[in-house]
């Protein structure tokens, strides 16, 4: 079985979707991107995740193709591969169907920079149309709208986060969930004060170089 950290690793993050409130039941999926290799790791298709195994994690070239593994993969790995096959940057992508960001999701409304952690992700949090999931024009929708962000709300259905590997597409996820909470609670209070353009060129300066990993709105 090849790549068995990189199988630890989506296994132990799976766990995490749950334990986070990313995700409920099956929903979600992660990969990791073995560039060295021009390969793919996935979770598995409608598997819960304290169940999934590293043996379950399948692996595939950027055709789509299985070349390890007994499973089916996620029916989103195309939304995952097309990052992997069109980016010199993107290693790992978590799709998360996190309570507060898919409410704005199905508003298809973005969430404006109310908080400097927004940073982490781009100057807000964008929304692309709703196209039915696991279809490559879905994939086509999300590598279109999202740009140089590193998270978009998928319409009607829930979050995409990217990253140079899955610790930090991960803490995009997170961060995503955590604005999207306080801009929710912000709105029911009042309009929120939101960050001038020239804040936000800042911020995402110093997210630039700033870590090890972010934490913000995380346990």
């Amino acid at each position: 079985m090849k790549y068995v950290e990189e199988r630890k690793q989506i296994v132990e993050y799976g766990k995490k979707l749950l334990e986070e409130k990313l995700t409920t039941g099956t929903g979600g999926n992660i990969s990791i991107f073995i560039r060295e290799d021009q390969v793919m790791l996935i979770t598995p298709s409608g598997i819960p995740y304290p169940e999934i195994t590293e043996k379950d994690i399948v692996l595939l070239n950027l055709d789509g193709e299985i070349l390890e593994g007994n499973r089916k993969p996620s029916s989103e790995y195309d939304m995952h591969r097309i990052f992997y096959q069109n980016t010199d940057h993107v290693n790992s992508v978590v799709h998360t169907h996190s309570e507060y960001a898919t409410v704005f999701a199905c508003l298809h409304e973005e969430i404006l920079p109310l908080h400097y952690i927004i940073g982490s992700v781009g100057n807000k949090i964008r929304c692309c149309e709703y196209k039915t999931f696991g279809t490559y024009e879905l994939a086509e929708e999300v590598f279109n709208c999202i740009g140089n962000d590193k998270g978009l709300l998928l319409g009607n259905h829930g979050v995409i986060a990217v990253g140079e590997d899955l610790a930090s597409s991960f803490s995009v996820a997170k961060d995503i969930e955590f604005i999207a909470k306080l801009y929710y609670r912000a709105r029911n209070i009042g309009n929120p004060v939101l960050l001038s353009e020239d804040d936000l060129e800042k911020v995402i300066e110093k997210f630039d170089t700033y870590g090890q990993l972010r934490t913000y709105g995380q346990k």
